[in-house]
């Protein structure tokens, strides 16, 4: 097997102890105060200091994108740990910045109103600006904002970042050779033998169980801060303030829940047929990702870097050149190694205007797949990266559109190309990954709700922790389980961050609103790909309501979910005839 390589991110910076690295940390410094104090004296035009915050906040998402990058890839290293501690320094000027800067922008509503309208020279601007200003209103005074910041970065950053070295380095002994992580022990989920996913399921755990104080310690921090400082900002709950931060309102939830919540028994009965696929009476979590049918040959990463980019191709030549470029040019770090954080996920660097992608590489078919989701991220950045901040920055709920829909393209491709038992593996896996990104993260919606609803009654013991996860799972599996993970709280960073609470369901709304798009785009010709890339382009510039009507979508529409739904629903059937052997 080759050895895989590792990202090159000296395009963005030498290192993290470069003269350049430390230059632009001084430049987001300077830039904020003076800026700061342009806005005090009103000495600058609208249009000017707009531009002006917004070069600040691409140095600092350069910043804050490269010391990031460098640490997840290595958890303990302490140039990278100080690399980010200097960061979170600069971003507290920033932040001090930003308080200003909205107010500044509620002193000139008028003016603003004014130059965002229809033949205005800050039309662009739009909707970024008055949504500056809806955040305005749930600001707290300048000094609160700042001592929130301030506090942050030994509180809830400091939980978080607590929470993600010990997720990736907590280990077990497996045999009397062998030591691994509990993430190389979640990897083992997708391991064909089941007794070593139940063996590797019950060490992790028993090593949840092992450093579950630190871990609730950690989450009630979280939430009980968010609670406190949403409240300040006078949102109703947490779940209000992401709903403005998704850009979607509760009509568009509630249509979005009642679907997920609708397909309960289509998921529960494609679970218990997996279990008779696998010869067992009952499925436990252990067996989710259990492979089911004739695998196709592993990947090697040049395999994988060929399909992609054919797969790609089929529907944009220009989408497909950039897969090519992406993996030639060294902008993905797929290995697995002690110290890297699990999972995958995509960063963008605005001042080199290029992306970067961290996974883990497993040779599967999923890891394939995971690959190409990563790359639609990276592939939505290039489409955004060319605006400026305030018109590309796009919200969770549209964040999922690209990689959903990139992931979709190299299933459709896999299925051509497969039949029998090969077919009946990728069918599965789809199901499998839908019953995820569907059910799983309904439960996660339930399980963070809940959380919320007990927090302010006091802080919620490990035990607590299990048995609110567990009902959360109960009520969305069901009994297509008969064995649950009651430490998925303590595993998934995303309940670790106070600036991303119910960070769940957006995954869903990609899901279903990329299997959408794809169905429309079956039917729209050669049309399409120009139309799905101007639908990606106003995903920072418009509310997710206004980017889907760019293609006629309403999102308050239940009906327009149960297509995506019907989509999922398709291979579940599929699946459920396959014969048993």
């Amino acid at each position: 097997m080759n050895t895989l390589p590792a990202w090159d991110l000296t395009p963005i910076y030498p290192g993290c102890d470069s003269k350049e690295f430390s230059e632009d940390l001084h430049t987001v410094v300077t830039e904020s105060k003076a800026l700061e104090a342009d806005l005090e004296t009103g000495s600058c035009d609208l249009k000017q200091s707009i531009e002006r915050y917004e070069l600040v906040l691409d140095y600092l998402e350069n910043l804050n994108a490269y010391s990031s990058a460098c640490l997840t890839t290595n958890t303990s290293n302490p140039l990278f740990l100080k690399a980010v501690s200097q960061v979170e320094e600069a971003s507290l000027v920033v932040q001090h910045l930003e308080v200003l800067f909205l107010n500044y922008l509620a002193q000139r509503g008028d003016e603003v109103e004014k130059r965002t309208s229809q033949g205005g020279d800050l039309q662009a601007y739009r909707f970024p600006l008055q949504e500056l200003l809806e955040e305005q209103k749930h600001q707290m005074a300048p000094e609160l904002e700042a001592l929130a910041s301030d506090l942050a970065r030994s509180g809830t950053d400091a939980f978080s970042r607590l929470q993600e070295a010990m997720g990736s380095s907590i280990h077990t002994q497996w045999d009397a050779e062998t030591v691994k992580t509990v993430v190389q022990l979640r990897s083992d989920a997708t391991n064909a033998d089941r007794n070593v996913r139940k063996v590797a399921f019950e060490k992790e755990l028993a090593l949840w169980k092992a450093y579950e104080v630190p871990f609730a310690a950690a989450l009630n921090g979280v939430k009980g801060t968010t609670l406190t400082l949403d409240k300040m900002r006078g949102f109703a709950s947490p779940l209000d303030r992401s709903l403005f931060e998704s850009r979607i309102d509760r009509p568009i939830l509630d249509a979005l829940i009642g679907t997920l919540e609708e397909s309960l028994p289509l998921f529960r009965r494609y679970l218990k047929k997996k279990a008779q696929l696998l010869g067992l009476p009952g499925l436990s979590f252990y067996d989710l990702f259990a492979p089911v049918g004739k695998e196709a040959s592993h990947f090697t990463y040049e395999e994988a870097h060929s399909f992609i980019v054919k797969q790609f191709s089929t529907f944009s030549q220009e989408m497909g050149a950039f897969a090519d470029h992406a993996f030639k040019a060294r902008w993905i770090d797929p290995e697995s190694r002690k110290g890297k954080v699990g999972g995958a996920y995509d960063t963008s660097f605005p001042l080199a205007k290029q992306s970067r992608i961290l996974s883990n590489f497993d040779y599967t078919y999923s890891g394939v797949s995971t690959l190409a989701h990563e790359l639609g991220h990276a592939w939505h950045d290039s489409v955004v990266l060319p605006k400026s901040n305030l018109q590309r920055t796009y919200p969770m709920t549209l964040a999922e559109t690209a990689s959903i829909f990139s992931e979709f393209l190299v299933f459709q491709g896999s299925l051509a190309e497969s039949s029998g038992e090969q077919r009946l593996a990728l069918v599965e896996q789809f199901v499998q990954d839908a019953t995820q990104v569907c059910i799983d993260i309904l439960s996660r919606f339930y399980f963070e709700t809940e959380v919320f609803a007990r927090r302010p009654d006091g802080e919620l013991s490990a035990l607590e922790l299990c048995s609110i996860m567990e009902e959360a799972q109960k009520r969305t599996y069901g009994d297509g389980l008969v064995e649950y993970h009651p430490y998925m709280w303590a595993a998934k960073g995303h309940y670790y961050s106070s600036d991303f609470s119910f960070y769940n369901y957006p995954y869903a709304f990609g899901q279903l609103f990329a299997l959408g798009l794809y169905e429309k785009s079956r039917h729209s010709g050669s049309s399409f790909p120009a139309q799905y890339k101007t639908l990606l382009a106003a995903t920072g510039s418009l509310s997710a309501r206004e980017v889907a009507s760019l293609v006629d979508i309403d999102l308050a529409d239940r009906s327009f979910w149960e297509q995506g739904m019907a989509v999922i629903a398709t291979y579940i059937g599929e699946l459920c005839d396959a014969p048993l052997h």
